[in-house]
């Protein structure tokens, strides 16, 4: 395989080629294609050029640029696609909605166009997507590849309009393509605007942990390696055509969930806070569409390819909150913006 990577220096996509470059069972290359919009950290993947020369490079472009996706396809014998570049946080969407059009939309139409032109190589397109799409679920029941599309919020609906051209692609031009929706993601490396860094970070310092509405809402969790491994045996195992999606298995509520993350830390006994960090949760106004319940049936997934999750919820949290811990300059650096001048230096 001569993977190209979209989006590789954002959270889920900095684990994936982190994932598969340390796989022996892969022994292709990949080649990182991302904007390097305000998620988007190159230096996540730093040690991986030096570990892996020859197998590994970074290129700086907008996949909504035709000229320059089609000349990286053709520069570097692009046969597969793991897509993964996006706008993904959904606060932002409510405000500033135009990026995440641009992106998840227009960019995915600009990879499709180019790799149909290439069909003659092309082995295989994926799509990562989200359980978003699927709406809201209540009390009972699970989200499956059958589930019709719902989304509620602007990226929700971007990532379905995405899902939609990717299918289309594969029915009108036969282009091999595969799907994942997958459920919130969590571990190293995320940006931390996301829930649970920002949990992790702000009670670390004894800052209020902001809860939307009465902390009922409830989402399934997934550890990103355990997405990285579904991506990958998708990639090699899947059937073209087909959706599959991935869960964690851990359904909780989303203040439940905080209120695990303080209990790590208080255990961990880190200063700066006297008391439990749980008197630091406070509950805000709900932010407007807000899905009450995402949760995953991957038993497709499990039935065809044979995978199933296999980090426990505490496991993950814990390493996660480690993590996080151990790595405070790689924080602070992200939350001052020093990031970006390396960047800028880097890259221009």
């Amino acid at each position: 395989m001569n993977i190209l990577v979209t989006g590789g220096s954002g959270f889920i996509g900095t684990n994936f080629i982190r994932y598969l470059l340390n796989t022996p069972a892969f022994t292709g290359q990949i080649t990182n294609v991302d904007a390097l919009t305000y998620a988007g950290n190159p230096e996540n993947l730093s040690d991986m050029e030096k570990k892996f020369p020859g197998r590994y490079r970074f290129i700086k472009a907008d996949i909504c640029d035709q000229a320059a996706i089609e000349k990286i396809f053709d520069d570097h014998g692009i046969d597969t696609v793991c897509h993964f570049a996006a706008e993904s946080h959904v606060d932002r969407s409510i405000v500033s909605p135009d990026a995440f059009i641009q992106t998840n939309i227009v960019g995915t139409f600009t990879l499709l166009e180019t790799a149909k032109k290439r069909m003659d190589r092309i082995v295989r397109f994926h799509h990562i997507s989200t359980d978003e799409v699927y709406g809201s679920l209540g009390d009972t029941g699970y989200f499956t590849e059958k589930t019709p599309y719902d989304p509620s919020s602007p990226y929700s609906a971007s990532k379905a309009s995405s899902d939609h051209l990717v299918r289309a692609y594969h029915r009108t031009y036969g282009l091999p393509v595969t799907i994942s929706n997958c459920s919130n993601n969590y571990g190293p490396f995320q940006f931390p605007e996301k829930l649970i860094p920002l949990m992790i970070l702000n009670a670390l310092e004894g800052k209020p942990l902001p809860v939307y509405g009465d902390g009922g809402n409830v989402r399934d969790w997934l550890y990103v390696i355990d997405h990285c491994s579904a991506v990958w045996e998708i990639l090699q195992r899947g059937k073209t055509g087909e959706t599959y999606n991935i869960g964690g298995n851990c359904e909780m509520k989303n203040i439940e969930l905080v209120e695990k993350i303080c209990d790590i830390i208080d255990q961990k006994q880190v200063p700066g806070f006297n008391g439990s960090r749980r008197k630091l949760i406070t509950l805000v106004k709900d932010r407007p569409g807000h899905d009450r319940r995402y949760a995953i049936d991957a038993s497709k997934l499990k039935a065809e390819l044979g995978w199933s999750p296999i980090t426990p919820l505490d496991k993950g949290l814990y390493d996660t909150v480690s993590w996080y811990i151990d790595h405070r300059d790689w924080v602070n650096r992200v939350i001052t913006g020093e990031y970006r001048s390396w960047i800028k230096r880097q890259y221009g």
